[in-house]
């Protein structure tokens, strides 16, 4: 069972650098049409500083820490029984290539379902830009069987 002492357990916050690249690459990956997120002449046209990160794409920037696992490992978790479970976003405002933004998770909800065969960890992250402005909150649910 993992401990619920870890509950309030915070990772070492990691800064990352949006870049105009990546913005693009994920654009096209996710089918993304809109020429906001490629062209940044569109994107200013459309009130943005540069171009606007697609939806999701901060979860990507959030597993760039040095290693996205030391949690989950402090907490004893094996990796190879860990599931997926649930991911949400919260925008507070826009996420723009050049800004440099700040990740703070921390686990704020450990329980258990079918007698502990199935335990889940709640990771809430809180994204700052250069400018100390939240931009974005997430909310990450894994699941790890202990029992097949």
């Amino acid at each position: 069972m993992i401990d619920k002492k870890h509950i309030g357990l915070k990772s070492a916050p990691h800064r990352v650098e949006v870049e105009k690249g990546r913005l693009r690459f994920f654009a096209k990956a996710i089918g993304e049409t809109n020429p906001i997120y490629t062209d940044e002449e569109a994107a200013k046209a459309a009130g943005y500083a540069s171009l606007p990160a697609p939806p999701t794409f901060v979860f990507c920037l959030e597993m760039e820490q040095p290693n996205p696992f030391e949690d989950l490992e402090t907490m004893g978790i094996d990796l190879g029984k860990l599931l997926h479970a649930e991911q949400s976003f919260r925008y507070h405002a826009p996420i723009c290539a050049g800004d440099c933004l700040t990740f703070e998770k921390q686990v704020s909800d450990i329980y258990d379902k079918k007698g502990g065969a199935l335990e889940f960890v709640v990771q809430d992250s809180r994204v700052k830009n250069q400018t100390g402005e939240l931009v974005a909150e997430l909310r990450r649910v894994i699941v790890v069987r202990n029992k097949t």
